[in-house]
């Protein structure tokens, strides 16, 4: 938007290959990558600029590029990009991915082609994956097709309170995941070379509605199990990267580390803006796009009146 009222625009991407989730977070069989690259080129063609291999933060801060590299406006999209964990014995076992690593190596840097791809991923014969999210789908659907035999949705409560879209739910049972509903994880158990053998879960059953509306978990005593796998997928949430607010002090962000911006992307800071994942943490690409379209009106009104 910005690009066609005139302006010139440059996109900082902190990976090889600009598209940000679009290209490393959604899989390949729901969001053919070639679509997103013909997207980009078309930006390309409207003379917006791209740099890869970009952190901001160590490549440049925020401050370099509107004082020191002449930009009068910024827009932060840095997304959700940090994983969650569950903070469990056995997190730092081999085999044990955060669901954002797994499916940003297997779709940007093609580790399933490994070792002519010289990023390696590992998929295990029996694979669990922790959460019912979208993410959670996406990262089962993704290692069944790479060729384990077992793939289970560990989640902590049943299926009416799973978060994923219920037509993502769909899918995952006809491609033959395996649901273990009413099971929390409490530690991952691995052989003596330290490689996941098996995932031992209590089982829960539902309670009271916490604040969210959702019957809360309980877990029922002495109901300890293992559930046999070498892989175990965390798909738990992920939260902003602190690196542009550990890099930027006039910056202001909220207890959960996301930037505080107003309905139009305005930031504490003059001529900063942000939306996206980065404000309101983990949503959908579609709200993530309105935002920007917002934030482009809103920086061509305070660059109009600069």
């Amino acid at each position: 938007m910005l690009a066609q009222k005139g302006y010139d625009v440059t996109i900082f991407e902190v990976l090889h290959m600009a598209g940000g989730v679009l290209m490393y977070g959604i899989p390949q069989f729901r969001l053919p990558k070639e679509i997103v690259q013909h997207e980009i080129e078309g930006l390309k063609q409207m003379g917006v600029h791209v740099m890869t291999n970009a952190i901001i933060g160590r490549t440049f801060t925020i401050d370099e590029l509107m004082k020191e590299e002449g930009f009068d406006a910024v827009y932060i999209a840095t997304g959700a990009g940090l994983p969650h964990f569950m903070h469990i014995p056995g997190e730092q076992y081999n085999g044990v991915y955060a669901a954002n690593e797994f499916l940003t190596r297997v779709n940007l840097m093609k580790a399933y082609t490994f070792p002519r791809a010289a990023t390696p991923v590992f998929i295990g014969k029996k694979v669990a994956v922790v959460g019912g999210g979208n993410v959670a789908m996406d990262a089962a659907r993704t290692a069944m097709r790479l060729g384990a035999e077992h793939v289970y949705i560990v989640y902590r409560r049943g299926e009416d309170e799973l978060p994923a879209r219920k037509e993502e739910v769909g899918h995952a049972k006809e491609e033959g995941i395996e649901f273990c509903l009413l099971n929390n994880p409490v530690q991952i158990v691995a052989n003596e070379q330290g490689w996941v053998t098996g995932l031992e879960c209590v089982k829960m059953e539902l309670g009271e509605p916490d604040a969210s509306g959702r019957r809360s978990p309980v877990e029922i005593k002495g109901s300890n199990h293992i559930l046999e796998v070498d892989e175990v997928i965390m798909a738990i949430g992920q939260g902003p990267n602190p690196l542009i607010h550990q890099t930027t002090p006039d910056l202001e962000v909220n207890r959960r580390g996301n930037i505080v911006a107003d309905e139009n992307g305005a930031t504490s800071m003059p001529g900063v803006y942000a939306g996206g994942d980065i404000v309101t943490g983990a949503a959908t690409v579609i709200s993530a796009m309105g935002a920007g379209k917002r934030a482009a009106a809103a920086i061509d009104e305070y660059l109009m009146k600069g």
